[in-house]
């Protein structure tokens, strides 16, 4: 499972992206509002841990907008802010935990794994379109029911354009979800596995496609 962590300093950012990773987690980090937007609507988190104290806007703004769009993500609010009202303005506002700086790892890795333990559809586990159907927790692709186990960043890809089905889903953004938030990327490393995807997607006969938006990035459709 793939967590986000918005937190702006970096130095704490590492901390807990280390210590997720020690319990079996994977993460991207992010560091302000506008790239935690970005990075929501490019990718499915199973969970988001969220700062309010942000460079660019209050953590809440993220809060109220995943909210509004009745978005399940679970939403452990991680911060400073450690007064009653401000607790109480955070869970009325989404969050579905709340946590206070310093904290013990122990705690927050505890609190995590109880948010994941929530009905499979709140995860948004099963994504479809046509007549397939990608099975995140499983990491398989069914066409007409037919399994195929995707791979590492073809899978990614796949359930990025899934998740945005309908929608451009840029390459910029691509790129920062598929290679971690950080590297260096080749000018081509999007389109090599853009590509993969297309050649999975016609050997089970998908009726669906993937089309380029040139310079934009990719959008993922029904073939009819």
């Amino acid at each position: 499972m793939r967590i986000l962590v918005v937190e702006d300093n970096p130095e704490l950012a590492d901390i807990i992206s280390r210590g997720l990773k020690d319990a079996g987690f994977e993460s991207d980090w992010v560091a302000d509002v506008a790239t935690a937007r970005d990075s929501l609507n490019a990718t499915r988190y199973a969970a988001l841990i969220l700062d309010l104290g942000l460079p660019d806007g209050d953590g809440l703004l993220v809060l109220r907008e995943l909210r509004s769009r009745n978005d399940p993500i679970p939403v452990l609010v991680l911060t400073a802010r450690g007064g009653v009202q401000d607790r109480i303005s955070g869970l009325r506002t989404g969050a579905d935990d709340y946590l206070v700086k310093p904290f013990a790892f122990e705690e927050l890795v505890a609190r995590i794994e109880a948010l994941l333990r929530r009905p499979d559809q709140l995860l948004g586990r099963s994504l479809s379109l046509s007549n397939m159907v990608l099975d995140t927790e499983g990491k398989q692709l069914l066409v007409d029911g037919q399994p195929r186990i995707l791979f590492g960043r073809e899978f990614e890809v796949m359930e990025m354009l899934l998740r945005r089905k309908g929608s451009v889903v840029s390459r910029k953004i691509m790129e920062d979800q598929i290679f971690g938030l950080s590297g260096e990327v080749g000018s081509n490393a999007v389109e090599v596995y853009v590509h993969r995807v297309r050649r999975q997607l016609a050997a089970m006969n998908a009726r669906v496609k993937i089309l380029n938006v040139r310079g934009v990035g990719y959008i993922l459709t029904e073939d009819s």
